[in-house]
């Protein structure tokens, strides 16, 4: 069973009751809310994911629900609830969607500890795979998104797994994450793309999330090799440019962005260490998405 195969209402009753045991990527997550902007992002967004009420254990037992108090009644504010611990801040209730994706971001990187975890984005295509690790702002979601729009496979936007046991990544094709300008540039570039609640106001300005590919889904259990290390940089009227990089400067770039690199000490240290040997690596101006697909497309035929 996969959660269209609700209505819209049977999956807010579920979600607001018993809540929802839901597979993501390799993680079961136990979602419970009440509130109609998270029931409408689950629904929008995870239509393909597979749902499973009878099972026992889960991975990451979850809440997103309207604060209690006085001054809820002056500004709504939603938490977060992991395991019955509150790890964030409050957010309004207008971000409560982009509280849901960041809140399943972190209990993966907070305890998914079987893999090395990077913050970049990873598509695939003809069997190679792409890790695109960059600070936000490069355009790495945006780029991610776009390449996903042409056919590419999606791994992750945000959080790369990489098996210590043979540096392969296991996919986690979760709702892709834009902010400001990229939302309508993705919008304009993939008009058949299917976009959730836009998040005003958040610390990143604008947020809002795409469906991944249904195909993304269903392959979720299907590890990919990386071929390739990517470092993007938008760059507005930029000539496109792909410059080759060491690997060295590849190896220290991708552990910097690691989540927990140092706590997986030796086992890290080699399942980066094949994955770089076996990857090329380069950095890419860009200033045109077109042009940069056609770049990227050339690298994996």
């Amino acid at each position: 069973m996969i959660v269209s195969d609700f209505s819209v209402d049977e999956c807010a009753d579920q979600l607001a009751c018993d809540g929802l045991r839901l597979n993501v990527g390799p993680f079961w997550c136990h979602i419970r809310s009440s509130l109609p902007l998270v029931a409408s992002h689950i629904y929008q967004l995870y239509p393909d994911a597979i749902i499973d009420q009878d099972r026992a254990f889960v991975d990451f037992p979850i809440q997103i629900s309207r604060k209690s108090g006085m001054r809820g009644w002056v500004k709504p504010l939603v938490e977060f609830t992991f395991n019955g611990n509150v790890p964030f801040t409050p957010l309004s209730l207008n971000q409560s969607p982009a509280l849901t994706e960041w809140g399943i971001n972190w209990c993966v990187s907070a305890h998914a500890h079987q893999y090395l975890i990077l913050h970049a984005a990873a598509v695939e295509k003809n069997n190679k795979a792409i890790i695109m690790p960059a600070p936000s702002g490069s355009g790495k979601s945006t780029l991610c998104t776009a390449l996903v729009a042409r056919g590419w496979r999606l791994l992750s936007d945000e959080l790369t797994m990489i098996s210590i046991k043979n540096s392969m990544l296991q996919p986690l094709p979760k709702p892709m994450s834009l902010k400001n300008e990229s939302i309508q540039v993705i919008q304009e570039f993939w008009p058949e793309s299917v976009f959730g609640h836009v998040c005003t106001d958040t610390l990143k300005g604008s947020v809002a999330h795409v469906k991944p590919p249904t195909e993304s889904v269903k392959r979720s259990s299907e590890e990919a090799k990386a071929a390739i290390v990517l470092f993007p940089q938008y760059q507005a009227d930029a000539v496109l440019q792909l410059k080759s990089k060491e690997k060295a400067y590849a190896y220290m770039s991708l552990v910097e962005n690691a989540f927990n690199y140092h706590l997986l000490g030796s086992h890290a240290f080699h399942a980066l260490s094949s994955l770089v040997q076996q990857s090329d690596a380069y950095e890419l101006t860009y200033s045109d998405l077109n042009d940069a697909i056609s770049q990227l497309e050339l690298l994996v035929s």
